[in-house]
């Protein structure tokens, strides 16, 4: 029997910890870090960028903010795998680069800067995935040559299911309790738990696993 998972709790869980919750800022920064080499310097401000949900429902699950002069966009997990993220991506980055650079802007003579783009997708699904993988938008293209496609666009595919053992998780704790957690509800699942969000909220409580936002929370995602 295939289990069917309560895609939106996953989705808002993640979207919670990155960008709504009181820690978001702090998760957000560690994230970067465990991404990047370089650390972010103490004080570095986080830019909320928010595309409209109403207009874009596709996007409603993608959250995006500027850090460190570039614009980060994390995709949803997915419950499946998905090879037109890079045309996700493309679509979600103009409307994001549209809140970033007034309108008056685009029509100056002088170049106007912009941050760099950087796009991830953090997978978790059940699908057998790689344990990274970038995916270009120039693989879909009808028409391919030698030369350099005029617009490209890459995606890096992280795969953050705990026995992959992905570097990432080992340098953002946020993130890695995230998948843990997943993991845990999925267990429970298999199990024919009635009740596998309760249970997989209780056991990692008990294990420090996301414990200060699972107690803040428990209540609705018990019920989603």
């Amino acid at each position: 029997m295939e289990l069917k998972e309560n895609r939106e709790c996953k989705n808002s869980v993640f979207v919670d910890l990155f960008y709504e919750d009181e820690t978001a800022e702090e998760n957000d920064i560690s994230l970067y870090n465990a991404l990047h080499d370089e650390l972010l310097p103490p004080g570095t401000k986080i830019e909320k960028i928010r595309v409209d949900n109403k207009l874009y429902m596709n996007f409603k699950n993608d959250i995006s903010f500027g850090i460190g002069g570039k614009v980060l966009v994390f995709g949803e997990h997915q419950s499946t795998v998905n090879e037109n993220m890079p045309l996700r991506s493309l679509l979600y980055l103009g409307r994001a680069y549209e809140q970033i650079v007034p309108v008056k802007n685009r029509y100056r003579r002088k170049m106007v800067k912009i941050p760099k783009p950087e796009i991830y997708t953090f997978y978790n699904g059940t699908t057998e995935w790689a344990k990274e993988k970038v995916l270009k938008l120039s693989d879909a293209f009808i028409e391919k040559d030698s030369e350099e496609p005029s617009v490209e666009l890459k995606v890096k595919v992280i795969n953050i299911n705990p026995e992959q053992h992905h570097e990432v998780l080992e340098r953002c704790r946020v993130l890695k309790d995230y998948s843990i957690f997943i993991d845990t509800i999925r267990k429970y699942q298999k199990l024919g738990e009635e009740e596998p969000y309760r249970k997989a909220i209780d056991e990692c409580i008990e294990k420090g696993i996301l414990a200060d936002y699972l107690r803040k929370r428990e209540v609705r995602l018990s019920i989603c």
